[in-house]
């Protein structure tokens, strides 16, 4: 009950700090399974892109997190887990383990996954280059949809280093799906996947 009074009390103050506008140009929000992947400035692009989505897809999808910031403490691993049921990721790679596997149980479960395919927080206008997470899961799960985003704004409603929110209107660009064309190289289709994104900006 708590969490799903949080989750109410988020999209409320998420609506009032941003408008939280979701624009769908490329595609309608449908009950199937995607890979959202989106560009990274601010803690706040997880909310986002979660309060943009209609009800029946927030329960569905489920967004990524770094490990070792969102369970610093009990409040963050409460609202990530219990809130959000988000998929923990180390961002310390080690030998005997594989970074995409929390990733890969979320989608063989049939979950929708938020991706930031460049790994952390940018401050530049536009996004550093993609890391090949996104190209591995689109090789092993084929028939997930990938659909890009574009995420405008958010960085100035809770810039990098700040704990404050800022009332900024921001919006959530979704379009059209790309695909992995058959023998395509992982940094073209990064470099592809990432220029997606970025022409939301311009709609």
């Amino acid at each position: 009950m708590r969490a799903k009074l949080m989750s109410w009390f988020l999209l409320g103050l998420i609506r009032v700090l941003t408008g939280s506008q979701a624009r769908w140009v490329g595609c309608p929000p449908k009950a199937e399974q995607r890979i959202y992947f989106a560009n990274h400035q601010s803690h706040a692009d997880l909310v986002m892109i979660w309060a943009a989505l209609p009800k029946e897809l927030r329960a569905v999808t489920r967004a990524i997190a770094a490990r070792d910031y969102w369970t610093k403490t009990p409040f963050k691993r409460w609202l990530t887990s219990a809130v959000f049921n988000v998929i923990y990721v180390s961002r310390e790679r080690s030998a005997d383990e594989d970074p995409l596997e929390p990733l890969c149980e979320a989608l063989q479960r049939g979950d929708s996954i938020i991706l930031f395919p460049e790994g952390t927080r940018g401050n530049a206008d536009e996004p550093q280059p993609f890391k090949a997470g996104l190209y591995n899961l689109a090789q092993r799960f084929p028939n997930v949809v990938l659909v890009p985003a574009w995420i405008n704004n958010v960085q100035r409603v809770m810039p990098k280093g700040e704990v404050v929110p800022v009332p900024v209107l921001c919006s959530v660009t979704f379009g059209a799906p790309i695909h992995l064309h058959e023998g395509e190289e992982r940094r073209a289709f990064l470099d592809r996947a990432r220029g997606a994104v970025m022409a939301l900006r311009e709609i």
